[in-house]
């Protein structure tokens, strides 16, 4: 449906080139580059209609050595190098195709397989021959017309390759796009490990695409030869299958008439069967017979001695009934002890379920006091533990209370010989001081009338 509409839109933007190109052709000025841009359009339309055109009336997958596919894959490297910009290297100027082809990989993520196989070819040494290479591989994906127009759309990616003026940067280039499209209905086989696509010259030939008289007179008579030799060869090939269905017959009906032939010797063998066992049949029922009359005899003399055996057991019954009376009171008798024997032995089962549900509790009972005892023992191990360990830090208690007392008695010798010793300093100061209040009386009285003040500071100092 994409395509379809995507080949619409090439028409018509077609048709408005054409128009376009028709105003254009009265003016007495014309764009060289938009000449350019339309004889590569045109010439993509011719290879293109021609390839088709030529695939369809060739009838098989298209190769490399086909004519019409060669000059198709030179239009479209004419198409793709017009306005490529030149790329200048350390060495030489590049111009090559070979960058915007790989950017597709970039925006289709379906071409990167293409563009890794290309990179994989060991015979490829220029980037124009792996473009060329690129161009091949996606003819034969039919993906030549959704990987150009993903790359056309990107226009702002395009710029860095082209100019502003150049095919795939305006609106031919999705006209050629869209004529790809038509290209899908065609299947190649191209070997392109083995092709020299370094070394290549690209030439368009435009003999193929010039027509005259003679060419469209001997197309028509070719094509009448082609409707002949395809009738002559749908007689041939409708020949052949009668022929072969004839022979199926054949052999059909050989395997009937066996069959046949078969059934008769079988429908003999049958009746032979047959009249074999109407012999044994009558020969069965004389026997039959036989049998008959003297089991008839034996029944006779059965019957005798049943009759004589059947008198015997009347005279006996008497005495049978008397002895089944006594064994039925017998097995009475039998029956209401072995029901007292199984209530009893009910009773001794109940009481050994007790008593085994009685054992069970004491047997947890048992348990339980088990687990409580070796609880207590832990718990006892457990107090030993402590109180061996409050003895340790008894004793270590003990030793340091040993040592502060020593050192409290020390203590105490230092504060005596303190004490004393302020007693000692205590006196020799109210020697001092009663030294110091003679020196000041003595000054004062020798000095009464000057050293008033004197003594006051004498008097201050003493206090």
């Amino acid at each position: 449906m994409h395509e379809a509409l995507l080949l619409s839109k090439a028409l018509c933007i077609m048709k408005e080139k054409q128009s376009v190109s028709s105003v254009g052709s009265q003016q007495a000025v014309k764009d060289p580059t938009a000449v350019e841009r339309a004889n590569l359009l045109n010439m993509a339309k011719l290879s293109i209609k021609g390839l088709i055109e030529s695939a369809l009336s060739f009838g098989r997958t298209l190769d490399s050595d086909y004519p019409p596919l060669q000059q198709f894959f030179v239009v479209m490297e004419h198409c793709l190098k017009h306005g490529l910009k030149v790329r200048k290297s350390f060495l030489s100027y590049n111009k090559t195709i070979w960058g915007p082809l790989e950017l597709v990989e970039k925006l289709y993520p379906e071409a990167e397989e293409i563009a890794a196989s290309v990179r994989d070819l060991p015979g490829l040494k220029t980037p124009l021959g792996r473009a060329r290479a690129w161009l091949r591989l996606a003819l034969m994906q039919k993906k030549m017309a959704d990987y150009l127009r993903c790359l056309i759309i990107q226009r702002d990616l395009l710029s860095e390759f082209y100019e502003y003026h150049a095919l795939m940067m305006e609106e031919e280039g999705a006209v050629i796009v869209g004529l790809l499209v038509g290209l899908n209905v065609i299947d190649a086989n191209l070997c392109v490990k083995g092709e020299d696509l370094d070394s290549q010259v690209g030439v368009i030939d435009f003999s193929m695409y010039l027509k005259n008289e003679d060419d469209i007179g001997s197309k028509e008579r070719n094509v009448q030869i082609a409707a002949i030799l395809d009738q002559k060869n749908y007689v041939e090939e409708l020949n052949r299958q009668l022929n072969s269905t004839v022979s199926s017959l054949h052999t059909r009906v050989d395997s009937l008439e066996k069959s046949n032939t078969k059934l008769i010797e079988e429908l003999a063998i049958a009746k032979n069967n047959i009249i074999k066992l109407q012999e044994e049949n009558h020969q069965l029922r004389s026997e039959n017979t036989l049998i008959l009359m003297k089991t008839q005899h034996h029944l006779e003399v059965t019957k005798v001695d049943v009759e004589a055996e059947l008198q015997t057991y009347r005279y006996s019954r008497q005495g049978l009934d008397e002895m089944y009376n006594e064994a039925r009171r017998q097995l009475r008798e039998e029956s209401q002890l072995r029901q007292d024997i199984e209530n009893e032995l009910m009773v001794q089962v109940s009481m050994k379920h007790e008593i085994e549900l009685a054992m069970k509790l004491l047997e947890k009972d048992i348990h339980e006091k088990q687990d409580t005892l070796i609880g207590l023992r832990q718990q006892l191990d457990e107090v030993k533990a402590i109180n061996i360990e409050m003895y340790q830090k008894l004793q270590v208690s003990e030793d340091a209370m040993k040592e502060k007392n020593e050192i409290i008695g020390r203590l105490e010798d230092k504060t005596n010989q303190i004490t004393a010793t302020m007693k000692q300093l205590e006196q020799s100061d109210k020697d001092l001081l009663t030294q110091t209040r003679t020196i000041a009386m003595s000054f004062v009285k020798c000095a009464s009338n000057e050293a008033q003040h004197q003594y006051k500071l004498v008097k201050d100092i003493s206090f």
